[in-house]
């Protein structure tokens, strides 16, 4: 899928805000989300309308902001990576609510919000001993930079819980192999292009974020 970048943290002779770039990750977040879907479904996964679906677009987002958490470490100083990694998970989490008509049943406002940033908060945990290779992990048969084995595994681990018993046994290889190195590739560029490419920010130890 391309994804044109019109956005950059200097445009129109004014920075960008942190809310204004999490907001154009947001939005790319919630189109891979919907295409790692189609591909799932296409390798025959059992993904359907409802709980399976709403699980996994909500998993793959949080994921996605782990995975911009990383990029922001590397790229921006301590307080613009807290303000656009804590923008990001709420631009996210709204984007889940706006569209819980077409992920879910009825539900109470605020709930799927809610529910959104539970997960991310819960994954954040599992991922947070893992490490984001910006040299050349070998992803897919393609060296190329990016999370980890242990990470990649601890997202498909998380993807797994909710699919059905048939599929639970294959859903490593697709995740690890397939969605992962794809989202990895977007995520990539549309955050060079939001970032540029300038040295990195003195290496510094890494905190957590919350989206609450």
């Amino acid at each position: 899928m391309a994804i044109r970048i019109r956005s950059q943290f200097h445009a129109g002779g004014r920075p960008r805000s942190m809310a204004e770039l999490a907001s154009v990750v947001a939005i790319l977040s919630w189109k891979l989300a919907i295409d790692s879907i189609k591909r799932m479904r296409e390798a025959k996964f059992d993904i359907d309308l409802g709980q399976p679906y709403f699980d996994y677009v909500c998993e793959s987002m949080a994921f996605h902001a782990h995975l911009a958490d990383r990029v922001a470490f590397a790229k921006l100083e301590a307080a613009q990576r807290s303000e656009f990694t804590t923008a990001l998970a709420r631009r996210m989490a709204e984007a889940i609510e706006d569209n819980a008509d077409m992920l879910l049943t009825a539900r109470e406002p605020g709930a799927c919000r809610r529910h959104f940033l539970e997960i991310f908060n819960a994954s954040g945990v599992d991922y947070a001993e893992y490490g984001y290779d910006r040299g050349g992990d070998k992803i897919g048969g393609d060296k190329t930079g990016g999370p980890d084995f242990g990470f990649r595994r601890a997202f498909a681990a998380r993807v797994r819980e909710s699919m059905p018993e048939k599929d639970k046994n294959w859903v490593y290889d697709q995740v690890m192999e397939i969605e992962t190195p794809e989202g990895v590739k977007a995520l990539e560029k549309t955050l060079a292009g939001l970032f540029g490419g300038g040295e990195s920010p003195v290496r510094r130890k890494r905190e957590g974020v919350s989206g609450q």
